[in-house]
């Protein structure tokens, strides 16, 4: 019997999934500038909820289906009620994220921003729309208006995109499936079958705190990666990218013609800024992408949206709203939070990357993590 309860003792003190828990960049010692939240994810900001919904299926005819859809919700449920100031901008437009003439119009984010693969963007949209009527949220006029905002990335090389596996229910449970906490990165979501820099990647994220004014927030990215050629890539300021020469994932045709070349990033702060401050925010996501190696190439849609989770009043609509801003003097902060966090939740969704095979059998390699510290060590940039 005490050898029994020593047993049982010593299993509960151990810790729980220890073999199963997910390696992230900071895991292995890669340097990133600035201090993360606890959470080191877009969720640190407070409200901000994320869903995933990942489909994975074999098909006939060597066939697969490696797809899905990604929800953020500003203010989670309430979400479709009390929109969020926003701004956005590109880099390369040769991608879609719908919703953003009137983000720039008006100035709001109004209800989730979905992220899926290139031919899937309609079937989502109409979904966000299906839900919104589900829940029994008419807007104040009563009507069940919609101009959702949904952006892609190709997923083609490992995803059968042309077979429109992705429906409307699949998106109405990205938004059932989204919650607050640990937010999971990798091959999960709308980046189920994305790559980047020939390797396998997917959904990512980090996030900053920032005091501005003797005042502390908090920024949050998530990004949905799938751009960049492996010679390009860079991390941690070293050009590591040649040094990992095999399992090319895509030919150099495919490479130079690269349509399959494009980045999603969703900046989210609690930092009271106004829609052309947030579009600001927006435009300093480009560094981080050019810090990881990438230039934007010709065929890449790299598509970006900020929006900040203050001045609620803001939202409903009040002519006596008193609303809150940051001077633009002081934004600098979170311009460099912007930059620093968009870096690292795109080396945190090619860290969090898991060999996939896919559709006619093609497969996406992980970045190895130990011959990436090996090549970080040797050059001084690995914290040990």
């Amino acid at each position: 019997m005490k050898l029994y309860l020593l047993l049982v003792s010593t299993l509960l003190a151990l810790p729980a999934f220890a073999d199963t828990a997910p390696v992230r960049a900071r895991d292995l010692g890669i340097p990133f500038d600035g201090v993360p939240g606890p959470l080191n994810a877009i969720t640190d900001v407070a409200g901000v909820t994320v869903g995933h919904e990942t489909i994975i299926r074999d098909l006939p005819d060597n066939h697969a289906v490696r797809t899905g859809v990604t929800a953020i919700l500003p203010r989670g449920l309430a979400s479709m009620k009390s929109n969020v100031y926003a701004g956005w901008s590109p880099l390369n437009g040769n991608g879609e994220m719908t919703g953003t003439t009137w983000v720039e119009e008006g100035g709001f984010l109004e209800g989730p921003v979905m992220i899926t693969n290139t031919h899937s963007v309609g079937a989502v949209h109409e979904g966000v729309i299906q839900w919104r009527v589900a829940q029994g949220a008419a807007d104040d006029t009563g009507y069940f208006w919609s101009v959702p905002v949904v952006a892609e990335t190709w997923d083609g090389h490992l995803n059968d995109i042309n077979g429109f596996h992705v429906r409307p229910a699949h998106a109405g449970a990205a938004l059932d499936h989204a919650g607050g906490g640990a937010v999971e990165e990798g091959n999960v979501g709308g980046g189920t079958g994305m790559t980047c820099f020939d390797f396998k990647c997917g959904i990512g994220t980090s996030s900053r705190i920032v005091v501005v004014d003797d005042v502390s927030y908090t920024l949050g990215v998530l990004v949905q990666a799938n751009f960049g050629r492996r010679h390009d890539l860079r991390v941690a300021g070293v050009p590591v990218g040649d040094q990992f020469p095999g399992d090319l994932i895509y030919s150099q045709l495919e490479t130079d013609i690269k349509m399959h070349s494009s980045i999603i990033v969703v900046v989210a702060t609690d930092a009271p800024l106004l829609p052309h401050q947030l579009k600001r925010i927006a435009r300093r996501v480009p560094l981080a992408i050019g810090v990881t190696g990438d230039t934007g190439q010709n065929g890449s849609g790299d598509i970006f949206i900020a929006f900040s989770t203050a001045n609620a009043e803001a939202a409903q609509g009040r002519s006596d709203a008193i609303i809150h801003s940051i001077p633009n003097d002081s934004m600098n902060e979170l311009f460099a939070a912007t930059v620093h966090a968009t870096e690292e939740a795109i080396i945190n969704a090619l860290i969090a990357g898991e060999d996939m095979t896919g559709d006619l059998g093609h497969v996406a390699k992980a970045i190895d993590h130990k011959k990436l510290q090996t090549i970080l060590r040797r050059h001084g940039r690995l914290i040990d």
